[in-house]
């Protein structure tokens, strides 16, 4: 199986041998539209030159005056009427030639090689040193014709250049190999971290450290999943904490249930302690049915699919209701209410939002002292409902006012049944108002009270 290091350099490679292929492509076409003729007509003018400086000079002779032409750094071939032929200069690396190119040239045509020779690739033939790629002509020595072949010795007079761009191309192509194998460790490098990382998730080990210090897509990937498996550490822990809370919350009235049970089974009691071991059998029994409600509410809650079924309702005639509903309780412990509840229509889940004021208003009553204030007041801005909810109470302490929220979280470390609930009741206000895409805030200073502030879209 190849790894992604490897299909990243074979992939670099790949790129690079079709990029060289398509240069080679572009360049053919580039020498065959531009370059060809004019290098054609380059040589066939300097041949021209040659020839015609020869024959300028009277009494020159032919093999002298063509051996420093060769030394300037041309090829020559000459062919004399019996065919017999002569090379100057460097060998040609191919001297095959066609008779009937030579005979023609002898008969005063100009042989145009350059133009004539065909190749695969057009732009090979510039190099090829081979007597075909040249230019033939005709030149009168001694009273006779002898056909020159003329071409430039590329060796003599580009050779620094042409081992230059050798080593020039094949160090590019060599440090660029190097460069695709380094760099392409650089990259796939964070990737191995993070199949790492993942790995050690799957093994239920959330301490995950990455490289955070990359401004790159690699580097923000890196972050995210930092925060991921941060995030699923306190999921994982926040289940523990569910599954001990919920064990402990089931278990105490249990226990309770099955030790009264016990004791009446038994015939150890008085009829009056019987009739009170049952009353507390029943409020047990109800905490019980109270705890399994809110753990579905929770539940249904968190998926988040078609909980929400909004209407439109009076927001003041619901909080209104609920303090009809809890009156015996706040008349009970002959709290004050004050209540500022303008006419006010929503658009929200109906059933969900009357639980949120529920838990709220009940807690301020649950932890409030006799004859204490109990307030609650609407208000509208330009986009949000503000809703408050205060009381006069002994307050919440500042260690526990960021964790209220939490789930099972209980101010009251003493979990006394008079005054402790579930702890799940703000939990799900909370939820059903970020439902709502709203937020809820808790502000208190303990011996002062304590108000919530509830904040509602328009919706």
């Amino acid at each position: 199986m190849k790894t992604l290091y490897v299909r990243i350099v074979i992939t670099f490679l790949l790129i690079a041998a079709v990029s060289s292929a398509a240069a080679l492509l572009f360049s053919n076409g580039y020498y065959s539209a531009k370059l060809r003729d004019y290098n054609e007509q380059k040589i066939l003018k300097i041949s021209q030159e040659i020839r015609g400086l020869y024959e300028e000079i009277p009494g020159l002779g032919l093999d002298e005056y063509l051996t420093r032409i060769a030394n300037m750094g041309f090829q020559v071939y000459a062919v004399d009427d019996g065919l017999r032929g002569t090379f100057y200069g460097s060998p040609f690396k191919h001297t095959e030639i066609e008779r009937d190119t030579i005979v023609r040239v002898l008969n005063g045509d100009t042989y145009h090689g350059v133009m004539e020779e065909r190749h695969l690739l057009l732009v090979t033939g510039f190099f090829e040193n081979s007597i075909r790629n040249s230019i033939g002509l005709p030149v009168r020595s001694g009273g006779k014709t002898m056909a020159l072949f003329i071409r430039p010795d590329l060796e003599q007079q580009i050779g620094e250049v042409r081992i230059l761009m050798a080593l020039l191309l094949g160090f590019t192509f060599l440090l660029s190999l190097v460069l695709i194998i380094v760099s392409t460790r650089f990259i796939v490098k964070p990737v191995q971290k993070l199949t790492e990382a993942t790995n050690k998730i799957v093994g239920g080990d959330y301490n995950i450290h990455m490289d955070v210090t990359r401004r790159d897509e690699i580097g923000n990937l890196a972050r995210h999943f930092t925060q991921m498996a941060q995030s699923l550490g306190k999921l994982d822990q926040m289940r523990q904490e569910f599954v001990a809370n919920v064990s402990h919350e089931i278990q105490s009235p249990l226990t309770t249930i099955q030790g009264f049970a016990q004791s009446i089974l038994e015939k150890g009691a008085t009829p009056e302690e019987e009739r009170r071991y049952l009353r507390i059998i029943e409020e047990e029994s109800r905490r019980l049915s109270s705890l399994s409600k809110e753990l579905l509410t929770l539940a249904a809650l968190d998926k988040e699919t078609s909980v929400l079924k909004p209407s439109s309702f009076r927001l003041d005639e619901q909080i209104r209701q609920i303090f009809i509903t809890t009156e015996w309780q706040w008349t009970e412990k002959e709290l004050q209410l004050q209540l500022d509840l303008p006419e006010l229509v929503i658009r929200a889940d109906s059933q969900l939002m009357h639980q949120v004021w529920l838990n709220l208003i009940a807690n301020s009553i649950k932890f409030t002292r006799p004859g204490d204030t109990i307030s609650v007041q609407i208000r509208q801005d330009r986009q949000d409902i503000l809703v408050s909810i205060g009381d006069t109470g002994p307050g919440i302490p500042p260690e526990d006012l960021p964790h209220i929220f939490d789930r099972f979280y209980k101010g009251d470390k003493s979990r006394n049944r008079s005054r402790s609930g579930s702890g799940l009741g703000l939990s799900i206000a909370h939820k059903i108002v970020a439902l709502h895409k709203g937020s809820i805030e808790a502000k208190s200073l303990p011996g002062e009270g304590t108000i919530f502030l509830v904040r509602l879209p328009q919706m």
